[in-house]
């Protein structure tokens, strides 16, 4: 866990990054109904996830990793290279992914399984602007040091 922390100030501003519209409408609809969030921008590949947080700067991003045109890998280091502020959760299918790993070296302070959006992602989204790091423990302890994270 970080000792860093980020001031509120209005809702938590969320860009959602996900080649799959299904994905982004739940992901809409989940941080549409808090009074604490509010989802700024959507994008649908890589390339777009940076210009998109160029544009807005917003507080959380939510990035899938297997993406057309510019993957969520890059998107991040690219992301991060820029603005080494900026809190980004990992999205995907698989805790055994090849790109977990990756993912958090290129400094992602979160990471979500699609299958557990839905109990997971409001948690995880306040905690990482909150400055914490968050990660499922299965992943975590395939991973890298468990001791790292907030367990869910």
């Amino acid at each position: 866990m970080s000792g860093e922390t980020k001031p509120m100030k209005g809702p938590i501003g969320v860009l959602s990054v996900d080649d799959h519209p299904l994905l982004r409408e739940g992901i809409a609809a989940l941080v549409s109904a808090e009074s604490d969030m509010k989802l700024v921008a959507e994008a649908s590949n890589g390339q777009e996830a940076i210009e998109k947080f160029r544009l807005h700067r917003t507080d959380v991003t939510l990035m899938d990793l297997q993406m057309p045109a510019l993957n969520g890998i890059e998107a991040i280091i690219r992301i991060r290279s820029e603005f080494s502020e900026a809190r980004i959760i990992v999205l995907t299918t698989y805790a055994g992914d090849v790109q977990v790993l990756r993912g958090l070296k290129a400094l992602a302070r979160g990471y979500i399984l699609k299958g557990h959006v839905r109990r997971e992602l409001l948690d995880t989204i306040r905690a990482v602007h909150a400055g914490q790091k968050r990660i499922p423990l299965e992943v975590a302890a395939e991973h890298i040091g468990v001791e790292e994270f907030t367990p869910e």
